[in-house]
C-alpha cells in the first residue's frame, strides 16, 4: 500500500520515461511520503505489439471492412507479423542484438508501405552501423503495424500521442466529454486493465496523473473515469505541462466528475498540500482547482513557498520498467535519433529560462519566468546517484535553455570526478559558446545540443527578441561541429508579419548551414500563437487579429488572422521535404523552387553568406577574467641543443600526448620549465580556478611581456589542439 500512485498516461516516448513522475517521486522521498509510479504508455505499447496483442487486432478486423491496399497486404501477411513481433520488440529493447543480422538480410521482416522509402534512403545506410540499420528497419515495420491499427482499429492511435486532437485548443469540454461518454476503444480496454491491476496492487489514497501533452489528455480522463466508477474512495489529481499551460481558466464543472484536483506549475508543494488534505483534513491548498458547491474554484491559500531546486531531491526512476523501453530510429540521422533511441536519465540544470524574452514563448508562466539554476556540484551528485540507481550513464538535461556558464561548471565537475557519461541538452546559440568551451563540453561527454534558430532572418529575430543573429548562429554551430558535438535547430515559419521573401530567404540560410556541414538536424514548425506569450497577450502589436472564444476548458493555442493575408501553411510540405534531404546531405544544388509546387521568389541571400560569416580573423584579444584549463599531464620534456653557425642554442622540446593525437612544440628552457610547472599545478583538479590575469601575474614574476609569450606560435599550437583552453 502506498500513499500516492503517480501515472503518466499513454503516450509519450517509447525509449525512455517522461521524467515528471520520477521528479515528483524523488521529492516525495525527501518528505517520507510513499509513492509508486507507472508509465502506462510503454506498458500498453508492449501489450499491443506482442503476439497476443497482434492476434487480437487481426482477429477483430471486421470481415466487411473495406481495407486500403496497404492494409490488405498487412492483413495477408498477418501470420508473419505475429511470428516476428516478440523477437523484434526484444531486439529494440536491446535484449537480442544478434537479430540485427537477420533484420538486415531484408527477407526476415514483412514489408508494407513504410518500406517504400528505402530506395530513397539507401544512401544513408552506408553511414549507419548494422545495429542502427536494423533499428531503422524494425521501426518501419512497427510503423506499418501502426498504420494498420489506425485504419482498422483506432484512428486516434499514435506512438507518442493518443487522441491528440481532443486536447488541442479545446476551449470547450464538449467533444472530449462526448468521447468519454461513449464506449471504450480497443486501446482503452488495454489501458484500463493495466490501471486496475496497479490500483489493486498499490491501494493508493491519491492517484496523480501527469499530463505533459494534449496527446495524454484523453487517456488521463478515461483512467480517472474508471477510478471514479470502480474505486470511488480514491482521490484523483491532474498536473503537468498540459494543465500548466492550457487549464489556467477552467470553468466546466463536468471536469471534476473525473478529477478531484487540478494543480498548476511546480508540483511539489501542491502535492504535499493534497497529501496533507487527504491524510489530516488540512484545508490549505497551493495553486489548485477543485469543486465546491458545484462550482469550480481556485485555491492558493497555503503560505508555504515553493521549494528551491537544490531541495527537491534526486529523480527516482524506481518502479518504472527501465529495461523494457524500446529504441527506435525513424530516419537515418544520428542527431535526430537522440529523441527516440537509447535510455536517458532526465535532469534539469536550471528551472526556467535565463533569457526569458522570446515573444512567441510562454514567458509569463512560472515554468519559464522563474529562473533558478542548480549548482554544478549538486547536479553531478545527482548524476552519480542516478548512475547507481538506474545503471544508465546517459543524461538528457531537459532545460528550456541550459546556461553556458553552468554548463562549463558541470563539465569541469564531471572531469574532476573522472566520470564517464554521455549527455545532451537544449541551448540558446549564445556567443559564449566559444570553440574552447565547446571542446570542454565534448571532453566531459556532451554529444549534442538543440537550440532555436527559429526564423533565419535578422529582422524577424529582432522582432522575436531572440537576442541572436544568423551570423552568430553560424559561428556557434561551427564551434560545436568542430568539437564533435551535433546540433539540432528548431525552425519556425509563419511568424507575424513574415513575408514570402523572408520564408524563402530563411530556407536558403538553412540550406547553407547544412551544406557547410555545421548543422546536422532540424525541424520546421508553423508559428502558433499561445495565450501566455507576448504575442498572445498583445496581438495587435504584432499584426495579428485573434479570434475570441469563450473559455470553459482549455486555453493556449489561439486562432488568429495575420494581417499580411499570407497562407503560411502552404509552405509546410516544401520546407519539410527540403529539410529531409538536407539532413541526409543531398540535393543542396537544387534551386529552392524545386521544393514547391507554386511560384516562389528567388532568394535575396548571397550564396556565400554563411561561408563568409565564418571567415574569422584570429582573436588576439587579452581577456584578463578568462578561466584557464590545462587538459593533460601526459607531457614529456626533452632538453636539446640546436647548433646554428657554430653557436649552441639550448631549448626544450615539449610533447603532449592527447587521446587522439600528439602535439610537439619547442621553447627556450626557462619558459619551458615555467610552462611545465604551471601545467602541473593547473591540471583538472584546479581547472577553471585560474584566470588569465593570474597566469600573467605569475609569469611576470620571472619574465617580461606575457602577451608576447601567450600569443606566440608554440602556445597557439597548444591552444589550437586543446591542451590549453581559455573559457
Amino acid at each position: 500500500m502506498k500513499d500516492l500512485l503517480l501515472i503518466t498516461p499513454p503516450f509519450t516516448q517509447l525509449n525512455t520515461p517522461y521524467p515528471a513522475t520520477a521528479y515528483i517521486k524523488g521529492f516525495l522521498n525527501t518528505k517520507n511520503i510513499s509513492a509508486f509510479q507507472a508509465d502506462l504508455g510503454i506498458e500498453v505499447i508492449l501489450e499491443l505489439f506482442s503476439k497476443r496483442g497482434l492476434q487480437r487486432i487481426f482477429d477483430e478486423t471486421p470481415e466487411a471492412a473495406v481495407l486500403s491496399e496497404n492494409a490488405q497486404r498487412i492483413f495477408a501477411l498477418r501470420n508473419e507479423y505475429i511470428r516476428t513481433i516478440d523477437q523484434v520488440i526484444s531486439f529494440l529493447q536491446g535484449a537480442v542484438p544478434t537479430l540485427a543480422r537477420q533484420i538486415c538480410s531484408m527477407n526476415f521482416l514483412p514489408e508494407a508501405s513504410r518500406f517504400n522509402q528505402l530506395d530513397d534512403m539507401e544512401f544513408a545506410f552506408g553511414n549507419m552501423g548494422l545495429q542502427d540499420k536494423a533499428k531503422h528497419l524494425a521501426t518501419l515495420y512497427l510503423e506499418d503495424l501502426s498504420d494498420y491499427l489506425v485504419e482498422v482499429t483506432d484512428p486516434d492511435f499514435g506512438f507518442s500521442r493518443y487522441a491528440e486532437r481532443l486536447g488541442k485548443s479545446a476551449n470547450s469540454f464538449d467533444e472530449l466529454y462526448d468521447k468519454l461518454s461513449g464506449p471504450t476503444t480497443f486501446i482503452d480496454d488495454i489501458t484500463l486493465k493495466i490501471l486496475e491491476e496497479k490500483l489493486q496492487a498499490v491501494q493508493p489514497g491519491l492517484v496523480c496523473f501527469s499530463v505533459p501533452f494534449p496527446g495524454n489528455l484523453y487517456s488521463a480522463f478515461r483512467c480517472a473515469g474508471l477510478i471514479k466508477k470502480k474505486f470511488p474512495h480514491i482521490k484523483t489529481a491532474m498536473g503537468g505541462g498540459f494543465p500548466n499551460t492550457e487549464l489556467r481558466e477552467i470553468k466546466d464543472s463536468r471536469v471534476f466528475a473525473f478529477f478531484d484536483f487540478i494543480t498548476l506549475d511546480d508540483g511539489e508543494v501542491p502535492l504535499e498540500m493534497l497529501y496533507n488534505h487527504i491524510s489530516t483534513g488540512s484545508t490549505e491548498f497551493k495553486r489548485t482547482f477543485l469543486l465546491e458547491n458545484d462550482k469550480v474554484i481556485y485555491k492558493n491559500n497555503a503560505s508555504k513557498p515553493d521549494y528551491k531546486q537544490a531541495d527537491i531531491g534526486t529523480p527516482d526512476y524506481s518502479d518504472l520498467l527501465l529495461d523494457q523501453y524500446i529504441s527506435v530510429i525513424e530516419i537515418a540521422n544520428p542527431m535526430h535519433s537522440l529523441w527516440s533511441d537509447g535510455r536517458w536519465n532526465k535532469l534539469t540544470m536550471a528551472h526556467g529560462c535565463y533569457w526569458g524574452k522570446c515573444t512567441f514563448c510562454d514567458i509569463s508562466l512560472d515554468y519559464i519566468k522563474i529562473y533558478e539554476p542548480v549548482s554544478a556540484r549538486i547536479l553531478v551528485d545527482r548524476m552519480e546517484e542516478l548512475i547507481l540507481t538506474t545503471g544508465e550513464t546517459g543524461f538528457h538535461f531537459v532545460d528550456e535553455a541550459a546556461p553556458p556558464a553552468l554548463m562549463r561548471e558541470v563539465a569541469l565537475e564531471i572531469l574532476r570526478r573522472k566520470l564517464v557519461v554521455t549527455w545532451w541538452t537544449n541551448i540558446r546559440f549564445e556567443k559564449s559558446f566559444t570553440r574552447d568551451l565547446c571542446f570542454l563540453l565534448k571532453l566531459s561527454g556532451c554529444v549534442a545540443v538543440s537550440g532555436g534558430l527559429e526564423v533565419a532572418s535578422d529582422r524577424l529575430l529582432k522582432l522575436i527578441d531572440k537576442g541572436i543573429s544568423v551570423e552568430q548562429v553560424a559561428k556557434v554551430t561551427r564551434n560545436f561541429t568542430e568539437s564533435g558535438i551535433m546540433i539540432h535547430a528548431y525552425l519556425m515559419y509563419g511568424y507575424p508579419t513574415q513575408t514570402v521573401q523572408e520564408t524563402v530567404d530563411s530556407l536558403e540560410m538553412v540550406r547553407q548551414l547544412f551544406e557547410m556541414g555545421i548543422l546536422q538536424s532540424g525541424f520546421w514548425h508553423q508559428f502558433a500563437m499561445t495565450a501566455h506569450s507576448p504575442v498572445g497577450l498583445n496581438p495587435e502589436a504584432f499584426g495579428v487579429i485573434p479570434k475570441k472564444q469563450d473559455i470553459l476548458f482549455a486555453n493556449n493555442d489561439i486562432d488568429f488572422t495575420d494581417t499580411t493575408g499570407i497562407d503560411h501553411g502552404k509552405f509546410s510540405f516544401g520546407l519539410k521535404k527540403s529539410l529531409f534531404n538536407y539532413m541526409h546531405g543531398i540535393n543542396f544544388e537544387l534551386p529552392l523552387q524545386e521544393w514547391f509546387e507554386f511560384k516562389i521568389p528567388k532568394t535575396t541571400v548571397h550564396p556565400d553568406f554563411i561561408h563568409d560569416a565564418l571567415l574569422d580573423d584570429e582573436d588576439f584579444t587579452f581577456k584578463p577574467n578568462a578561466k584557464i584549463v590545462f587538459l593533460t599531464q601526459n607531457v614529456i620534456a626533452e632538453n636539446r641543443v640546436k647548433i646554428k653557425k657554430k653557436h649552441e642554442y639550448p631549448y626544450t622540446k615539449i610533447t603532449a600526448h592527447l587521446k587522439t593525437n600528439i602535439v610537439s612544440i619547442e621553447l627556450d628552457q626557462d619558459h619551458a620549465e615555467w610552462l611545465l610547472s604551471t601545467l602541473k599545478a593547473g591540471f583538472i583538479e584546479n581547472a577553471g580556478k585560474i584566470t588569465l590575469q593570474q597566469l600573467k601575474n605569475n609569469f611576470e614574476e620571472d619574465f617580461d611581456n606575457f602577451e608576447l609569450f601567450w600569443f606566440s606560435k608554440p602556445i597557439q599550437q597548444l591552444k589550437e589542439n586543446g591542451v590549453i583552453l581559455t573559457l
